[in-house]
Parts: C-alpha cells; sequence; structure tokens
C-alpha cells in the first residue's frame, strides 16, 4: 500500500519545496511531486515541515533510563522500551545509544553492565519504534573492555566505534580536579575512588595505542565505522585518521575541529550544546564550530530532545537554510557512519520521515515514520483520507 503526503514544505537536500508531496511504499521513498495513484493512501499536513528522519550518531541518555538515580537500576526491557520511545518522539529514527567499556568504573560505565545493555538493544530490535544501534566507547586505558569490545565487533553488535580517553590532564578534563568535580557529582564518588581511578589510567597509557591500533583494524575488517573522542590537537587527528576514523566527536577546540575537518573527518558536536548556547564541559562552542564552517554533524549527546530544537534555532537564530540546517542532523552522520540509504528525502531512501511542528517557537515532531510505518503521532496530524 503507498503512502501520499501533500500539503507539505518539503526539505530536500538542497532547497525546499513549497507546497510538496512524496509517496511511498514497501519501506522506500517512491516519488517526489506528482499527481498520485488510485489507491493512494493521503494525508494532507497542511504547510507542516517534512523532514528526513534525524540520524543521531551520540546519545548516552540510555544511561539514565538504566540507573536513573546512582545504584538505581531499571529492568532492561524498561529503560529500552523508554529511550526507544524518547528517540522516536524527538525525530530520530535512526540512533547510536552510546556505552561506555571501562572496567570498574561508574554506574551504567563498567564492562558488564554496558555489554549487557548493548545485548538488550540487539534484542529488542524487532520489536523498536526506531532503528537502534550501539555505539560502544573504548576507554583506552582499560585493557579488560578490549576483549568484549572485539566481540561485539565481531558479533555486528558494534555499530560505531569510538576512543575515549578521560584520563586529566587533556580533552574533557583539563586537570584532576575538573574530572573530580564532574564524577563526584554525577556519581557521588570521593576521592580515594577516583584517586584509584585516575592511577589505574595512567599506568596503563603507554599500552593504549597498541589496543586501539588493533581495535581499528578489527573494526575495518568488520566495517564498523569509527570516532575519536574529545580530540584536542593535531597530532590526535592525525592518529585518528591513520587509523581509520570518519568521525571526531567533541573537538576540544577551534583549531582541531577545523584540522579535522581538512583531513576530512566528519566533525561531531551536541545539540544540547546549540540549545543552551555553550559547552557543558567549556569547550568549544557548536554555534561558533558551525558559524566556523567546521562542523559537519550535530548529535543528542545527553539529551534526545535537543535534536529539533537545535536545528530550528540554527535557522531563526544563525541564519542558516533548512537544508543547511537540516543536513547536519540527517544526511552528513548518516554518511560519516556508512548507511547510504537514508538521511535525505529522495527517490530509493528510506521512508524516514518527520512532521515538524512549532510549540512556542521551539521546533518539535508531531509525527514521525520509520521505514515507511508510522512510529509516532502527537495528534496533529489529520486522519488519513483514500482517493
Amino acid at each position: 500500500m503507498r503512502t501520499r503526503l501533500t500539503g507539505a514544505r518539503i526539505v530536500l537536500a538542497n532547497e525546499v519545496v513549497e507546497d510538496g508531496s512524496i509517496a511511498f511504499e514497501d519501506g522506500r521513498i517512491a516519488e517526489i511531486g506528482g499527481s498520485g495513484l488510485p489507491g493512494d493512501t493521503e494525508i494532507y499536513l497542511h504547510g507542516a515541515l517534512l523532514l528526513p528522519g534525524l540520524v543521531d550518531l551520540h546519545g548516552d541518555a540510555i544511561e539514565k533510563e538504566v540507573e536513573p538515580r546512582p545504584n538505581a537500576f531499571f529492568p532492561l526491557p524498561v529503560a529500552i522500551a523508554s529511550i526507544d520511545r524518547r528517540s522516536i518522539a524527538s525525530g530520530i529514527t535512526t540512533a547510536f545509544h552510546g556505552l561506555s567499556f571501562a572496567d570498574g568504573e561508574l554506574g551504567v560505565r563498567d564492562i558488564v553492565v554496558a555489554e549487557q545493555v548493548a545485548r538488550a538493544l540487539r534484542a529488542h530490535a524487532p520489536r523498536a519504534l526506531a532503528d537502534n544501534r550501539v555505539h560502544v566507547r573504548y576507554e583506552i586505558t582499560d585493557p579488560k573492555s578490549f576483549g568484549v569490545v572485539e566481540r561485539l565487533v565481531t558479533e555486528g553488535i558494534a555499530g560505531l566505534l569510538s576512543f575515549m580517553d578521560h584520563t586529566p590532564g587533556q580533552g574533557q578534563f583539563k586537570d584532576v580536579a575538573s574530572y573530580k568535580a564532574y564524577f563526584g557529582k554525577v556519581y557521588r564518588t570521593d576521592d580515594q575512588a577516583l584517586d584509584t581511578l585516575i592511577s589505574a589510567k595512567e599506568k596503563e597509557a603507554a599500552n593504549a595505542l597498541a589496543r586501539m591500533e588493533e581495535l581499528a583494524r578489527h573494526a575495518r575488517q568488520h566495517g564498523v565505522a569509527m570516532a575519536g573522542h574529545d580530540d584536542e590537537g593535531a597530532e590526535r587527528i592525525a592518529l585518528m585518521t591513520r587509523l581509520g576514523a570518519t568521525i571526531s566527536e567533541f573537538p576540544c577546540d577551534l583549531a582541531t575541529a577545523r584540522d579535522a575537518h581538512v583531513k576530512g573527518l566528519a566533525t561531531l558536536f551536541g545539540a544540547p550544546n546549540v540549545v543552551r548556547g555553550k559547552s557543558l564541559s567549556g569547550a568549544l562552542s557548536a554555534r561558533e564550530a558551525i558559524a566556523s564552517g567546521v562542523a559537519a554533524c550535530l548529535c543528542s549527546d545527553y539529551a534526545p530532545q535537543a535534536m529539533l530544537p537545535a536545528v530550528g534555532a540554527l535557522v531563526s537564530e544563525l541564519g542558516l537554510s533548512w537544508p543547511e540546517a537540516v543536513r547536519l542532523v540527517s544526511a552528513n552522520p548518516a554518511r560519516a557512519a556508512g548507511l547510504v540509504d537514508r538521511g535525505e528525502i529522495a527517490v530509493g531512501k528510506s521512508a524516514d520521515l518527520v512532521v515538524a511542528g512549532d510549540v512556542d517557537g521551539t521546533l518539535v515532531a508531531d509525527a514521525v515514520w520509520r521505514n515507511g510505518r508510522m512510529a509516532y503521532c502527537a495528534g496533529a496530524v489529520p486522519r488519513s483520507v483514500r482517493t
């Protein structure tokens, strides 16, 4: 059965089509424009904005679904059903959920828990509304997680692999004080426990490169996209390029972002950074990176609900065109992850679509289709009319 959406402002790759129409069937976009076919199920959108489904390369809000408060763990089916619905209601049709693999760290950021969540995400796939994938975040100073990460890549559970280093003195945490301030507050952990973690990281730093090289080789063999995390400096960008990464997550400063951009890495920034107007950790402003032309992608980071409002803010406050803003959350991240079947409204692409509305000046999802199936409706889309 074909579905045809009419009367829409359609955001295509390079233009906005006013009063446009598209038809989709069997999960794919079959036609843009045209007069439709007898038997089409038609939905008139009354001039609403129609966007491609959002592709979120880095979202760790799943951690708070699993562990809403320190040491208060929810059953995984509850947590995963919740993050799946949060994602789709935010317009995210492809979600890479970030899970941190780091032995003996805190809360969900633990080898055993992270692997359990990763496998539960895979098991939930047949019942999911969004296309939920696993973003394996490997802490490079942890030798014990190595085997687990390698196994998840081999089994096809890892959809994206990023290399993290949270050792104080570089990246997100410029000194021990900032490291302790963050983790002590979030996980209510005392100084002695944090000192133990820091000491372990420092002892394993010398062996980190060899582990990165081996995991990168394995990821390349299995077609898993890779990313650097909190990249800082030309040396780090050169390393990630050599390993075969296609993404630089949250580059720490403008010079690093510019170097990554020149080297062909897709630079990734947080949509909450755009919405709030600044980085949570005091790093590079996403708005500054976008204005400087060195930002390729936006992700949900810790807040799925920030993705669409960020797109709206870029259009209304920074003056980007709709296609320019939408590419940051759709086509660009899809391309960076090697997903050629989605990310834009085009014939033959997956029918991942978002009808976007406005609530008090904030862009929100009124309805979402994933692979041609309506996965979410906030009640604003009119009843279907058969022609």
